[in-house]
């Protein structure tokens, strides 16, 4: 999957070691900026070795998406579902089995939204996953993020809304092909 895929003047591909520091800084300013939660080590231990969890190890990926140099936006795979806690045990038994991916880290600079990335990138995930032996594609979003909860609606089934238990998650799903035998 090392093929460009060009949406104007943007360049899809998977993340290649010199995309890492770029797709790091945008994560951290989303963290920042838009969820106001900074760097929570137990949430995003992954955005600290980039690397060893997308790029070297098998089944996971971080896609990227490059204007001119700069890494504006990213989607990411990584094998698994949710985890119990923070999740309900419910849900973490539900996608306990091996085939089952979390999407994961999909975010797009303000300056660079409305303009296809986000989904392109997920595609692409998906398109990864369903080439990796994964069936589902589970993903959770916060609904108080400007624009997050009608894309993801626009992509996949809701699993499970927690906003009545006090939590501002809902789940998802996503159905990936399966390869033909």
């Amino acid at each position: 999957m090392d093929e460009v895929q060009r949406i104007g003047d943007y360049a899809l591909r998977q993340a290649r070691p010199e995309d890492v520091e770029g797709a790091r800084a945008l994560m951290l300013d989303t963290f920042y900026r838009e969820m106001g939660s900074g760097y929570v080590p137990e949430w995003h231990a992954d955005v600290i070795d980039l690397e060893r969890t997308y790029l070297r190890t098998p089944g996971q990926t971080l896609f990227v998406a490059d204007f001119g140099g700069e890494v504006v936006a990213t989607a990411g795979l990584r094998a698994g579902g949710p985890k119990s806690p923070p999740n309900p045990l419910w849900l973490a038994e539900h996608y306990a089995r091996g085939a089952t991916a979390q999407l994961v880290r999909t975010y797009v600079r303000a300056s660079h939204r409305r303009r296809g990335l986000a989904r392109a990138l997920v595609e692409k995930c998906c398109e990864f996953a369903a080439e990796s032996g994964y069936d589902t594609a589970y993903l959770h979003t916060n609904p108080e993020i400007d624009g997050a909860e009608p894309f993801w609606r626009s992509l996949a089934k809701e699993v499970h809304d927690a906003r009545g238990e006090g939590e501002a998650i809902v789940h998802f799903e996503i159905a990936l092909p399966t390869s033909p035998a």
